[in-house]
């Protein structure tokens, strides 16, 4: 009897030390901080790089589970699925750019990489695009964004086009070009599908002032325009 109470307590103690030893290892699993995995090859759809705090800095994603976008704290509502990519989210949140990629036909495909105004779109992109018969552009824009938020743009868009009237629809659209309201491109400056040389700089109205090309063939030609889109100078003269 005497035998069997012993082999119990030391059955307890042991218990004891497994419970405390277990315990201790627990918390040194914690305590230590974790180790960079180390992959030769990973498949994988998506990846959210984010702060400590949780806070989404970038998304690389294929097309099917990209992310939508948020502009002004707002998840952009989408119907199509957007391209495959990285997109870049700043320090309020909201989307600031990507670098995104897709088809263009049945051989062709497009590249571009933007940078977006803060709670707005684009502002500068460089975009490649060539089509199944090969033709290609390349190039450099520049676009002024209107100072309001991109969501509140959206919106007040999306009810201007939903006008049934063609006449009060372009009168609309009009009224929110006059009050600087939609996105101007200022700036363009790359090879077009015909092989010419473009550097188109516009006026804050997106009116072509200053327009400088070199053709197919090698001509060059700069021309300066007025608000009306008339040529007023050309060099050569012709």
């Amino acid at each position: 009897m005497e035998g069997l109470e012993r082999e119990l307590k030391l059955l307890k103690i042991y218990a004891v030390l497994m419970t405390v030893a277990l315990g201790l290892v627990v918390l040194m699993g914690f305590a230590r901080p974790q180790a960079n995995a180390s992959f030769t090859e990973i498949d994988v759809e998506r990846i959210n790089v984010v702060e400590a705090d949780g806070t989404l800095r970038m998304v690389i994603s294929n097309q099917e589970r990209q992310h939508p976008g948020i502009v002004n704290g707002k998840v952009i509502e989408r119907t199509e699925p957007r391209p495959p990519g990285l997109i870049f989210f700043n320090h309020l949140g909201d989307e600031m750019g990507g670098l995104v990629f897709g088809a263009n036909g049945d051989v062709g495909h497009w590249g571009g990489l933007t940078w977006d105004k803060v709670r707005g779109d684009q502002t500068i992109g460089f975009r490649y695009l060539e089509g199944d018969n090969g033709a290609s552009s390349a190039a450099l824009e520049m676009w002024q964004q209107p100072d309001v938020p991109g969501d509140v743009l959206m919106a007040k868009f999306d009810s201007v086009r939903a006008l049934q009237d063609p006449a009060a629809r372009e009168a609309a659209i009009q009224q929110m070009r006059d009050a600087g309201e939609l996105t101007t491109r200022r700036l363009y400056l790359g090879k077009g599908r015909d092989d010419a040389m473009i550097l188109d700089m516009r006026d804050p109205e997106g009116r072509s002032r200053i327009r400088m090309t070199v053709a197919p063939d090698g001509t060059p030609l700069l021309e300066f325009l007025d608000a009306a889109g008339e040529v007023v100078s050309r060099m050569p003269a012709g």
